[in-house]
């Protein structure tokens, strides 16, 4: 797979905030494509664009890939792109949310080459559309999993 780029596409989504939500993910390198997705009861929409990248990231299965994450997420572009999770980090990630996404995420992200793209959201991009499509279609399965983290962060915020 040298040479080759992968392009992951993310979307995420809530229904309220919090609320039921969920993610879309396509992923495309060369011809092949492939899509995720999935949601929770009771979450956010930062989680779910956050999971969804991370998810991206995950499906990959072999490590120093060259990435392109397509998002229409300022809060995961610029967190990565501007350099504020790598300054989280070295904090411990006090006072921020979802540490245990950005924990998780930067994990996976070390594991490649990955660079960010900030696309705008609901403006006719086919990708970007279909992954929200995903996301929102997730949101409304039934017997969706807890998002037990952000649950328990809820009932015991000094955590």
């Amino acid at each position: 797979m040298d040479g080759k780029v992968i392009e992951i596409y993310t979307d995420g989504s809530s229904r309220g905030n919090p609320g039921p939500g969920g993610y879309g993910v396509i992923l495309r390198c060369g011809k092949y494509e492939k899509e995720l997705s999935g949601g929770f009861k009771v979450t956010t929409n930062n989680r779910m664009e956050l999971l969804a990248v991370i998810k991206g990231l995950e499906s990959i299965k072999w490590q120093n890939a060259n990435i392109v994450v397509y998002s229409d997420s300022a809060y995961v572009v610029n967190a990565v792109e501007k350099g504020w999770v790598f300054d989280w980090e070295k904090k411990g990630f006090k006072g921020k949310k979802n540490p245990d996404l950005w924990k998780r995420f930067l994990s996976v992200y070390r594991k490649h080459r990955v660079s960010f793209q900030w696309i705008k959201g609901h403006a006719g991009h086919p990708e970007n559309e279909r992954c929200d499509r995903l996301a929102v279609q997730s949101s409304f399965m039934p017997e969706l999993p807890e998002d037990t983290v952000f649950a328990n962060e809820q009932k015991n915020p000094e955590i």
